[in-house]
């Protein structure tokens, strides 16, 4: 029988498609900016990179200061692009200023909300900033769906802290055993949520993930058929 009433979601690289909308961004600093840079090559190099930093943010390793820039510091310096670390953070700046506005969205994204939103309560779970989050989701057009948005600054800690867990199911008045996880990332989604207690599920769209002890779908549309 199922017990589930709450379905939790991670929004970056879950359901807004971040590495498609930062192309678009990217696209839009350096044409006026950097014209010489290819931008399908550079958020080639620059998404594993932000993974990566994203990974050093999660638990502390760095500040989110430090992340904006060295984002983009380590990808000019795979490129072997010479730039100044003041232009580095006027394009900080801009990026920031510019990714919300995009909304591509994974496919069947709006499909699966449409089907969810009658029979759960739905409710993000992100590491994002929050005004940042907050735009994106306003402007993707799904912020509608979700009951309650809770992020790593109102809940004082970031996936996987069981404490961000917490501060979310206590924000949308449920419980671990009636909530279901879902997100993109085994650490910070994932086994910070089974270690919480909360089953989850990973979002696996490249299908990189090899491990059979985890709970997978590589199309969002897959949900449909297990809650």
């Amino acid at each position: 029988m199922n017990t589930i009433t709450d379905i939790f979601f991670d929004l970056d690289h879950t359901l807004w498609d971040f590495d498609k909308n930062s192309v678009l961004a990217f696209d839009k600093i350096f044409k006026t900016q950097h014209p010489t840079i290819d931008t399908n090559q550079f958020v080639e190099i620059y998404a594993p990179i932000n993974q990566a930093c994203w990974k050093l943010y999660q638990v502390d390793k760095i500040t989110h200061e430090k992340l904006r820039y060295q984002r983009l510091k380590q990808t000019f310096d795979v490129l072997n692009y010479s730039i100044s670390d003041e232009e580095i953070d006027q394009i900080s700046i801009d990026y920031i200023e510019f990714l919300p506005n995009n909304n591509l969205l994974f496919e069947g994204t709006i499909e699966l909300l449409e089907y969810l939103f009658p029979k759960y309560n739905l409710h993000i779970i992100t590491n994002g900033f929050a005004e940042v989050q907050s735009r994106k989701l306003k402007n993707s057009g799904i912020e509608s769906y979700f009951k309650t948005i809770t992020n790593s600054e109102k809940a004082g800690v970031k996936k996987p802290h069981p404490n961000i867990f917490e501060f979310a199911l206590s924000l949308a008045k449920t419980n671990k055993e009636n909530s279901i996880m879902i997100g993109d990332c085994i650490e910070a989604d994932v086994q910070g949520a089974i270690n919480f207690g909360m089953r989850a599920i990973l979002f696996d769209e490249k299908n990189t993930n090899t491990s059979s002890d985890v709970e997978k779908i590589n199309h969002l549309l897959e949900l449909k058929k297990i809650v």
